[in-house]
């Protein structure tokens, strides 16, 4: 569906602070978080602010788990608590940012402020030295786990071997977040390389021909064989991952009017997924350091492959991204949120719409499901049809972002009684 730009913001505005007033904590504080990641001045690289994020949501987790009891602790359970599970998520999530934002202090203070006024609250209830607890308890789990750097590593720029990744066309920029973010410390899975796959094809393999000729035919920017309607599509999941699963996320705990402890979980369990899922594919990035298809295609006369015609001034229909193409972050990102998701539901068939960031680009602003998958085969294809990454790269990565919120949602999160497998 197509709005005025301008039309659909003040709809989409009114939705979410309808829903942030219906629902609880976790939703108004999930977007507080995804906002304090994007902030002028201390916004992050890339998609590196699900760390941020997972980090909120493990202490929110854990102050609203300590006061009602359904779930398993994540790390912590707060002897003796009680007081209101709202005052426990907002103050865990608002102390969590202060930690990680302290440039934001005056804005995330007016809305922690504002948020416990508007709520009936005060900094008195016994929430808050619940909530305060857990997010100190969180803080020091995270501390030394790697993330952002200071000061930053050297710049990492691949190699200029056939088959391995450089800085790609225009901005030819170093790999940014760079290698550090597939060394930082998971939140569920055991290592970054827990579940790192076989690789990416060899170049001289039917395989690699196959999915060469594909991003080439369909991702290019002039000539290609992309419908209209593939081109939209494609532009449409152009858009910020980060902000749009969150938001989608957001939209079904509101819509299925989850009380405050399953958010909690919820919320905990798509977070930690895609913070791990993204630190497992920046793990891989690094491993194989893999070539991006401008430079496949543009070399693609050099690779030992008789089947893969090169062409010298190929160019993709979005520039490539400042990082290795396998795997892919988009696809595990949103493959592990739809996971985690369906296994918190215990369904794929949800109803739930997703809205662009991208809304300068294409004509769909605004896209339906009706199952979780048609997401999930959506991005591999977007990916393809923007010119910037192989098949191969997309399906590995659907498969670890699968991985990875199994391996959370079968060993974390698990109800206090009985269970939900």
């Amino acid at each position: 569906m197509r709005k005025s730009r301008s039309l659909l913001l003040s709809i989409l505005l009114s939705l979410v602070c309808t829903g942030i007033a219906r629902a609880d904590a976790v939703a108004e504080w999930n977007a507080h978080a995804v906002q304090a990641t994007l902030t002028a001045g201390t916004a992050r690289p890339g998609p590196s602010g699900v760390l941020d994020i997972a980090v909120v949501h493990a202490a929110v987790y854990d102050a609203v788990q300590s006061i009602t009891g359904e779930y398993r602790p994540y790390h912590i359970s707060v002897p003796g608590a009680h007081g209101s599970p709202d005052a426990a998520a907002a103050t865990a999530a608002y102390l969590v940012l202060l930690n990680r934002f302290p440039g934001q202090i005056v804005d995330l203070t007016n809305k922690y402020n504002a948020y416990l006024a508007a709520n009936g609250l005060s900094i008195l209830d016994p929430g808050v030295s619940v909530g305060t607890q857990a997010a100190n308890a969180i803080i020091a789990l995270r501390a030394g786990d790697g993330a952002f750097p200071s000061p930053a590593p050297p710049p990492f720029t691949g190699s200029t071997a056939i088959g391995q990744w450089r800085p790609t066309p225009a901005a030819f920029s170093p790999m940014n977040p760079g290698p550090w973010l597939g060394q930082v410390r998971p939140f569920t899975i055991e290592s970054p390389d827990q579940f790192l796959s076989d690789g990416p094809p060899a170049l001289e393999s039917n395989q690699y021909a196959r999915d060469y000729k594909e991003v080439k035919a369909y991702g290019s920017q002039t000539g290609s064989s992309r419908s209209a309607s593939q081109t939209d599509l494609a532009l449409f999941w152009g858009g910020n991952f980060v902000v749009m699963m969150n938001a989608t996320v957001r939209q079904l705990a509101l819509t299925h009017a989850l009380d405050i402890s399953d958010s909690s979980r919820l919320f905990a369990m798509t977070t930690m997924a895609n913070a791990d899922t993204t630190i497992a594919v920046w793990n891989e990035k690094v491993h194989y350091n893999f070539w991006r298809p401008i430079n496949a295609i543009r070399e693609g006369d050099a690779d030992g492959n008789d089947k893969t015609e090169g062409h010298s001034t190929w160019t993709p229909l979005v520039a490539n991204p400042p990082y290795p193409d396998y795997g892919s972050g988009a696809n595990g990102f949103s493959a592990s949120t739809m996971h985690a998701v369906a296994r918190f539901f215990g369904t794929e068939q949800l109803n739930f719409t997703i809205d662009t960031t991208n809304f300068a680009n294409t004509t769909i602003d605004t896209r339906e499901y009706s199952d979780v998958t048609q997401v999930m085969d959506e991005v591999v294809d977007a990916r393809i049809w923007l010119g910037i990454h192989f098949r191969f790269a997309d399906v590995c990565s659907r498969r670890l972002g699968h991985n990875v919120a199994k391996w959370g949602h079968h060993n974390y999160f698990r109800p206090t009684t009985g269970n939900d497998y």
